[in-house]
This record gives C-alpha cells, structure tokens and sequence, in this order.
C-alpha cells in the first residue's frame, strides 16, 4: 500500500512541476532578474583597471615599447658620453615601440585563436 502513495505523491510532485513550468510568471520573474542584473552590471563605475584590460594588447605592447625607449633615451646618456648616445637612444624608442607592438599582435591573435576553438 506504501508503493501506492508514494506513485500518487509522484504523480502529485510531477503535476505541480508540470503547472510551475507552463506557469508564464516564472518566465517573467526570471527575465525580471537577468535584466536587473544586467542593469546592476552597466551602472558599475568604469575603473582604470577595466579600462586597461579593454584595450588591445597591441596598443599595451606599444605603450610599453615607447616607454622602455623613453627610459634608454634617458639612461644611455648617463653611461655612454659621445653625441651618438642621444641619437642611438632615440632609435631604441622606434624599435622597442615596434617590437611591443608585434609582441602585443601575437599576444591579441593567440586569444582570438583560443576564443575560436572554444
């Protein structure tokens, strides 16, 4: 007799999941929840660190290459005396711009591969 209860509390939990699924509200309350969470997500304030992560690691590989150059055209100088000091270091700044701009393409074409095989 036990068997006989438990299939009609089955049935009775199947008819109830059956009802909550055709149930138009709960589509709605979930649509509701999604679009406020996505509200909630557009409002947060936009950091420097999102900021940064945004932008293309071609254009971080020349923003460093320029500042690697920058820094050789200041500390060549100190260590090497001769007028070709300031023009070799000035050079650095067009190769390593260049070099971390090349680094930066690699860098953005492999994530491009792996979001592509995903």
């Amino acid at each position: 007799m036990s068997n006989g209860k438990q299939e009609q509390e089955h049935l009775r939990r199947l008819r109830e999941r059956q009802l909550a699924d055709r149930d138009p509200l709960v589509k709605q309350h979930q649509f509701q929840r999604m679009s406020a969470n996505r509200e909630k997500k557009i409002r947060k304030p936009y950091s420097l660190g999102r900021m940064w992560r945004d932008i293309p690691y071609v254009w971080k590989g020349l923003f460093c290459g320029i500042g690697l150059g920058t820094l050789a055209l200041i500390v060549v100088p100190l260590f090497w005396i001769s007028h070709w000091a300031i023009h070799c270091s000035a050079v650095s700044i067009v190769v390593f711009a260049i070099f971390g701009a090349l680094l930066g393409r690699a860098i953005d074409s492999r994530e491009e591969i792996k979001d592509l095989i995903r």
